[in-house]
């Protein structure tokens, strides 16, 4: 049931980022060579339209192929019959097809967002409960205080609160803004630290107050699940960068599909729907993570592909392909060697 779930699971956000290169693709006239789901050796294909359609022995990402993405102008028959090479066609068209793959991811996830606030429901950030001798009650924080700022970050939902919390591992001051009886206040608090938890707290328990969600307040919600999501990715990979976060906090592949059936052998228990909406709640996390981490500025990635292309919007002229090709090629090996290591990390990790 893991492998299944992590399949399904995988395939729809990858297929989803491969069809946002796609069909942006095929609308401005780019021959796509292959679509593929998976890697390695294809096991199953059909040819429709001058397009190969594959599917990979393994489940793990997938490729849009375009005619000249190799920095080769388009010759071949097929292209001139069912459409143009990548490098001939303008450059924000370019642009546009590759962002469109991550951009979907992220939709996606809003999207599914949508479901789950329409189910579920949301957390708003109404403090429930303060610890006593806490830096929050010195600081005269009670429950039924809306928390609407922290740190002059705006606050939507508890769960933000919660995760500014975790986060803070120096014990640097916060500045909280809340609501009280229509009135807003501001305080600024110093966190304590806990010797045997080995962490700094601020002293707020409970999950936020329950809202159910109906009609537009379901948009709103679910544009602010998604914004949870990206923040979260955001603040981990600045924590990652900055060393607060270590290799064991890291998983590729092995340690998802490990990640979905540990999750799922929680939840089962609870019924079908649970266990649906729990495994939608990944699709987010996932497809926004995945989003985002191919939006950045990294060879190999779509965010370094797009900064080949905005060079060439500054530059007036395209940078010589086989300079480009060079350097995502080494970005790739990198990225290659990188998931051969998380991979063998998360494998010692279910080992041990």
């Amino acid at each position: 049931m893991t492998i299944i779930l992590f399949v399904i699971i995988f395939g729809v956000i990858v297929l989803s980022h491969e069809f946002g290169h796609f069909i942006v693709a095929k609308k401005n006239g780019i021959h796509v060579v292959e679509f593929a789901i998976g890697m390695g050796p294809t096991i199953f294909h059909i040819d429709k339209g001058g397009t190969k359609y594959s599917i990979k022995l393994l489940p793990f990402g997938g490729a849009c192929m375009f005619e000249g993405e190799d920095g080769l102008s388009a010759k071949s028959e097929e292209a001139e019959s069912t459409g143009g090479s990548f490098l001939d066609a303008p450059v924000w068209v370019r642009i546009a097809t590759i962002f469109a793959g991550p951009f979907v991811n992220l939709l996606l996830g809003f999207l599914i967002a949508l479901i789950l606030v329409a189910y579920r429901g949301t957390d708003l950030p109404v403090i429930q409960m303060v610890s006593e001798d806490s830096a929050a009650e010195e600081a005269g924080l009670m429950a039924g205080d809306v928390i609407t700022r922290m740190n002059g970050e705006r606050i939507h939902v508890y769960r933000e609160v919660r995760l500014n919390s975790m986060l803070n591992s120096d014990g640097k001051d916060y500045s909280i803004s809340y609501l009280r009886d229509g009135q807003e206040y501001s305080v600024v608090l110093t966190p304590r630290y806990s010797k045997e938890d080995e962490r700094y707290y601020i002293g707020l328990m409970g999950v936020g107050e329950y809202a159910e969600c109906k009609g537009l307040s379901i948009i709103k919600y679910g544009f602010y699940e998604s914004e949870y999501v990206v923040k979260n990715t955001i603040k981990s990979l600045q924590m990652l960068v900055t060393g607060k976060l270590g290799k064991d906090d890291v998983s590729g592949p092995v340690g998802m599909a490990s990640y979905v059936g540990e999750t799922y052998q929680e939840v089962k228990q609870y019924g079908f729907i649970t266990v649906l909406m729990t495994m939608l709640e990944l699709v987010v996390i996932l497809s926004i993570n995945i989003g985002i981490m191919n939006l950045l500025p990294l060879p190999a990635l779509d965010g370094g592909r797009l900064v080949f292309l905005f060079l060439e919007v500054i530059r007036g002229k395209p940078v010589p392909p086989e300079k480009e090709g060079f350097v995502h090629m080494a970005g790739l090996i990198l990225f290659f060697l990188l998931m051969v290591f998380i991979m063998y990390n998360d494998i010692m990790r279910l080992i041990r």
